[in-house]
């Protein structure tokens, strides 16, 4: 069974190998392994921390197979984008050209580097091994952190954001750095999304351009990936949808991938969450409902999975009927208490139908 667990310091070989072998890299994740290592001492300190506002946390998860107990996939909560210093990103706007004389009128689109996503919880460091096959775990991954969000909603902002990664070639080039910021850096786009710690460098402002962009005169392949995820990204974007995420006017400022951003709120994690009791179950087979997450946090431990559960509307004790192996993951006995959401929204259609969450 995959569960999702805290990262800890005895997992820094592990994850110190799938920082170096992402394809394209995680940026969020150090490929240094003093950096990784205090990456990791961070994320511990956090989880143990009592926090009461967001500010420089850092919460990193793992992806866990209990049968090998080896660890498939990683990532992260940034309490506080550019808590230390601004984050930043390209803010696409529409300005007005017009000419009464001429007769001409003219939205033309311009890309403004913007700060204005700092002090906001971030989504990061998304990564699972190739090697798994199916989206049950992508799904696992990505959306237990809003799960923890839901369990702990004073350690985050009531908005939260993801950057996925924009389009690049099958070398890693990316077709908008190539117009752009090449034109700034003069380096390749790899050495500088490992240099760019999370878009928080000083480094970024002093070197990208201050003035607006006009979309028109940029080439045209680095016109058509403004906004659109890398197909190595896909997945990462249904889910950040199913999740209620929405794409914003915002890209990332080096590949122009899709910023997408959410209300707490009205995320399906959080709209959806529930308190269920944990009932113990034979087995997983014969098992009618479907599919939830299922988290814990026993003794400040967070631990989520994936289980099948009943519609919780058609009985009065709203239970979790758990085999061994979810119980164990989750560290859970019968009678405990866990938190449950669908893990796919209901349609609109239907009376369990989430309020306010269309796309």
């Amino acid at each position: 069974m995959l569960f999702v667990r805290p990262a800890r310091l005895s997992d820094l070989d592990a994850i110190a190998h799938m920082a170096r072998t992402a394809q394209p890299v995680l940026h969020s994740l150090p490929h240094d392994r003093a950096a990784l290592e205090a990456r990791i001492a961070l994320s511990e300190d956090s989880f143990r921390a009592d926090v009461d506002f967001p500010g420089e946390e850092f919460y990193l998860f793992v992806l866990e197979d209990t049968a090998t107990g080896r660890l498939v996939g990683t990532s992260s909560i940034v309490a506080a984008a550019g808590y230390a210093e601004p984050f930043y990103a390209f803010r696409n706007d529409a300005l007005i050209h017009a000419s009464r004389e001429l007769h001409v009128n003219r939205k033309i689109h311009a890309l403004t580097m913007s700060h204005e996503l700092t002090g906001k919880s971030r989504l990061a460091g998304f990564y699972i091994e190739p090697t798994l096959r199916g989206d049950a775990a992508a799904h696992l991954m990505s959306r237990a952190r809003m799960m923890y969000v839901a369990m702990n909603r004073r350690r985050f902002t009531p908005e939260v954001f993801s950057l996925l990664l924009g389009v690049t070639d099958e070398t890693g080039a990316s077709p908008f750095w190539e117009a752009v910021g090449r034109k700034f850096f003069g380096r390749d786009f790899k050495d500088i999304e490992l240099a760019s710690g999370g878009r928080s460098r000083t480094f970024i402002a002093e070197v990208m351009p201050a003035y607006p962009l006009y979309v028109p005169l940029l080439p045209e392949p680095a016109q058509r990936v403004l906004g659109e995820p890398d197909p190595s990204a896909l997945l990462a974007y249904e889910i950040h949808l199913e999740e209620g995420f929405e794409p914003d006017r915002y890209v990332d400022i080096f590949d122009a991938g899709p910023v997408l951003t959410a209300q707490v709120d009205r995320t399906a994690s959080v709209a959806g969450n529930e308190t269920r009791t944990v009932r113990e179950a034979a087995g997983a087979t014969n098992l009618e409902g479907a599919a939830y997450l299922v988290a814990s946090q026993r003794a400040g431990e967070f631990r989520c999975v994936l289980a099948t559960l009943p519609d919780s509307k058609k009985g009065a004790d709203i239970i979790a009927p758990l085999d061994a192996s979810a119980r164990a993951a989750l560290g859970v006995q019968d009678g405990e208490p866990v938190r449950c959401a669908p893990l796919y929204r209901a349609t609109p259609q239907t009376e369990d139908a989430y309020m306010g969450d269309a796309q």
